[in-house]
């Protein structure tokens, strides 16, 4: 993920993931790990210029007390994105300190943590 504010990212990411470093950052690269093998990794590099148009990629983190998590996430820097949702949605979208759209899906069944990763849902 190219992000202007490494430091912040790397902080947000690392917490709200409950993932860790797989080396130690260096020159505003780093590749984060699920400590447990069982996540994808997620990779952030920094980059001068903010992006100026929508990744066609996010993360959806799944769990079973959607609230709870999104307040968490609030609490660790991610903030409400203006989403027109229709009724019954499931998900919470949120911005990472970067500007990076991600959801938060309930599932009933999903483990709190760890997250998962999905396509991008409308």
């Amino acid at each position: 993920m190219a992000c202007c504010e490494f430091d912040r990212m790397l902080a947000f990411w690392q917490a709200a993931l409950h993932y860790v470093p797989r080396e130690p950052a260096s020159d505003g690269w780093v590749v984060l790990r699920d400590p447990k093998g069982r996540g994808p990794n997620v990779s952030l590099n920094r980059v001068r210029k903010k992006r100026t148009a929508r990744s066609r990629l996010h993360l959806d983190l799944y769990t079973s007390d959607r609230e709870a998590e999104v307040e968490r996430l609030l609490k660790l820097g991610a903030v409400r994105y203006p989403w027109r949702y229709l009724p019954g949605a499931d998900f919470i979208v949120l911005e990472d300190p970067d500007g990076n759209l991600f959801c938060v899906v309930h599932k009933a069944d999903a483990p709190v943590p760890p997250p998962a990763v999905s396509e991008y849902h409308r």
